[in-house]
């Protein structure tokens, strides 16, 4: 499934007729762990709809008399959500090692920064963008939806997507120095 607010659509359309079923590419696509594998499955169900996969086909809902089905199913979702926490667990152990040995290995650089040759640099553009949430957070007691609102009519884009959001100006301003996020000292 796309995004959480697709599922959520095409849950709709189930649970008021307009669609039949949902389909998805694997059962695992449905969601990242099995307990809400599970639930989405149960409300596909208990509104008359049905489920498919690409590669396997109509996911069959429970019955009484073949739990083989409901534990097959399972534990297709369990081994699914123990392989993404493997890929995590990787790629963390990837990442520490590649942070020891010098360098940026964190994604995509935050907002006011970009990554060039392995180091994080500021963007001048992006840096004007955080120093202004930074004033308007300063100046008063102003939400971030609402600090939000001043970039977007000042035209100062976000690193992704065309408007701002309350949450990524949070992110932004919870990193009050001007060094890298990467570069500051963990307290732990």
């Amino acid at each position: 499934m796309g995004s959480d607010g697709a599922l959520a659509d095409a849950l709709t359309e189930v649970e008021d007729g307009t669609a039949d079923g949902i389909i998805a590419p694997t059962l695992d696509r449905f969601a990242r762990t099995l307990v809400v594998q599970e639930a989405i499955l149960a409300q596909i169900w208990k509104h008359g709809g049905r489920a498919f996969t690409a590669d396997t086909g109509e996911v069959l809902p429970d019955d009484p008399d073949d739990p083989m089905r409901t534990a097959m199913r399972q534990m297709m979702g369990v081994f699914a959500q123990l392989e993404r926490s493997v890929i995590a667990a990787r790629l963390r152990h990837g990442r520490r090692e590649k942070a020891a040995q010098g360098g940026y290995s964190y994604g995509a650089p935050p907002y006011g920064w970009r990554a060039h040759q392995k180091e994080l640099t500021p963007e001048e553009t992006e840096q004007a963008g955080r120093a202004r949430a930074r004033q308007l957070r300063d100046e008063g007691e102003l939400s971030y939806r609402e600090i939000a609102a001043v970039p977007e009519a000042e035209e100062i884009r976000p690193k992704r997507g065309e408007r701002w959001h309350p949450e990524t100006v949070r992110r932004m301003l919870a990193n009050a120095t001007d060094r890298p996020p990467t570069l500051r000292r963990r307290t732990s």
